[in-house]
């Protein structure tokens, strides 16, 4: 039986991994659902709003390695806009399939609702080219070509692509045969030539270390990264945006590098051996410290997601896993010099005493098991848990880079759609959760049993770090009774609880280990019960800010 347009593009999506997809419908896009709906392979993931649906997207292909979702035209897609730029930001394929007017609506220039009545309907994809790789509109003639093409951008480019599907095609017969995709290889010369650079360098190296960055887990090359520090005896250490890419309970672990912020052991480690293999990190304001890392550039061995970099040579054409796989294989094993293993911070406090940082994030990495996947919402709360030692198997997330507030609470709902057989742990400040509260009602509404614990400390903690004037008026938000939102979202088994004390903490904790079902914990803190890194980090960006030239000392 002849596929329609948009049952090839689902069965394909369905191939390289997702079946699930994140949406709003709306009239332009109702082929679309519905050949979602109907089909054998996929599942409609609906959500509260469009920005919503790109969070959990994102989240979902953080796990995945590839997500989709599903918007109506104009008022539709640009409410994503914001959640697919994320993604673009930070090396995620995601397939944004958008629902538009039909071709002969298009040509004749009609003033349809959700145009801005000028007849231009490219107007909308042309605002998302900047935050895609590629894009398409699909038709019964191109679809088979255009599905392969933008399934090759987006994995290639590890980033979003636009897939627009007029109306009155999206049900049509394909055209053509297919002609399946195929991952690139590297250049095998420059493969060669990289590899043989880089064990030159550190068979004459007395000392080195790895920084794996979030590109790794991106590219799909934990396996040979881990490769390479078990065989070759590597010590390796990650930066904060490459946080759990590799397994952190390994014995050659170092650490955090957080430049001159945090870690002083750690980084003068690293900054004082003689090679540093940087594996897929890009040195980002958070990642570096507020750009207070030093890495001495004559000692830093760049692996790039396609290209390399060592001692003034670049090898382009050369595949991240690849080279590593290389490397894992050529490089002997040796007795790295290494640092000793930090023993983990002891919470402080009992009782009736009030919850404060030493009390808190000691208590919540504790809490934190085997397996979980743990996601931390841009601010404070996620620096306070960056330097935990993370169990076996545990995976942390956090949008390092575009740093959208209200990200985290859709993008867990995401990653328990991607893995709903894992336990998800939700962290959040009670700022960024106003944003997007409501896809606490997702949740539940599917059954699905995250723990959540939301951080109240009365305001937006982060920009008061980072203000002038720590008290000013946008740094307040509306006073809610947080734990009452489970039940009036319809997560009726829920268990919610109130906690302002380290006792009650220390309850609710044990609680939520051993809940049968979801649980929620409104943690209530000081209105400036910031982390050292976020106190340090918010005096250097400020720093940076009132001297811009400061930027590009890094």
């Amino acid at each position: 039986m002849t596929r329609t347009v948009i049952e090839h593009v689902l069965d394909r999506l369905a191939q390289i991994g997702v079946t699930d997809v994140f949406g709003v419908p709306g009239d332009y896009s109702f082929s679309v659902c519905d050949a979602i709906c109907h089909s054998t392979g996929m599942r409609w993931i609906g959500c509260c709003n469009e920005l919503n649906a790109a969070y959990a997207a994102d989240g979902y292909a953080r796990v995945r390695g590839v997500a989709a979702l599903c918007t109506t035209y104009g008022v539709g897609e640009l409410s994503a806009l914001n959640g697919v730029a994320g993604a673009y930001a930070e090396h995620l394929p995601v397939f944004h399939l958008v629902g538009t007017p039909c071709m002969a609506t298009q040509g004749a220039r009609a003033l349809m609702h959700h145009t801005l009545g000028n007849g231009d309907y490219e107007l909308y994809r042309r605002m998302s080219e900047p935050v895609v790789c590629a894009s398409a509109v699909m038709t019964p003639q191109n679809v088979v070509y255009e599905t392969e093409r933008l399934i090759a951008e987006a994995l290639y480019h590890r980033r979003p692509v636009y897939m627009a599907f007029p109306a009155d095609l999206a049900n049509l017969p394909v055209q053509g045969e297919l002609a399946p995709f195929e991952s690139p290889r590297s250049n095998p010369a420059a493969l060669q030539g990289a590899t043989e650079a880089i064990a030159a360098a550190l068979q004459e190296a007395h000392s080195a270390c790895v920084l794996p960055g979030f590109l790794v887990g991106r590219s799909g090359a934990v396996e040979h990264v881990q490769a390479l520090v078990d065989n070759v005896g590597l010590p390796w250490a990650t930066m904060f945006m490459g946080k759990s890419v590799l397994d952190e309970s390994h014995s050659a672990y170092l650490g955090l590098y957080d430049g001159a912020l945090m870690n002083p052991e750690v980084r003068a480690f690293v900054e004082g051996v003689e090679r540093v293999l940087v594996i897929g990190a890009p040195m980002t304001d958070f990642n570096t410290g507020g750009f207070t890392a030093r890495l001495e550039p004559s000692r830093v061995i760049t692996i790039g997601h396609h290209r390399t970099t060592i001692d003034g040579r670049t090898f382009d054409n050369v595949e991240l896993g690849e080279l590593v796989a290389a490397l894992a294989e050529r490089l002997p094993r040796r007795h790295w010099p290494r640092i000793a293993h930090r023993e983990p911070e002891q919470s402080l406090g009992q009782g009736a005493d009030a919850i404060d940082v030493q009390a808190l994030y000691p208590r919540l990495a504790r809490f934190i098991r085997e397996d979980d996947l743990v996601i931390a919402e841009t601010g404070t709360v996620s620096m306070g848990l960056g330097f935990a030692r993370l169990p076996r198997g545990a995976q942390f997330f956090n949008q390092t880079l575009w740093g959208s507030i209200g990200w985290a609470t859709p993008a867990a709902f995401g990653a328990q759609i991607a893995a709903p057989d894992r336990r998800v742990v939700l962290f959040t400040g009670e700022g960024s959760h106003q944003l997007t509260a409501q896809e606490i009602s997702q949740f539940g509404r599917l059954g699905l049993k995250p723990v959540v614990f939301v951080l109240n400390n009365d305001g937006y903690l982060i920009e008061r770090l980072l203000c002038d004037e720590p008290d000013i008026a946008y740094n307040d938000v509306a006073p809610w009774r947080y734990t009452e939102l489970p039940h009036a979202f319809g997560c009726n088994d829920w268990q919610s609880v109130r906690v302002s004390t380290c006792g009650e903490l220390d309850d609710a904790l044990a609680m939520a280990q051993h809940a049968p079902g979801g649980v929620y914990v409104e943690i209530v803190t000081d209105a400036l019960a910031a982390s050292p890194l976020a106190q340090k980090l918010g005096d250097a960006l400020k720093a940076m800010r009132r001297e811009p030239s400061a930027k590009g000392a890094s």
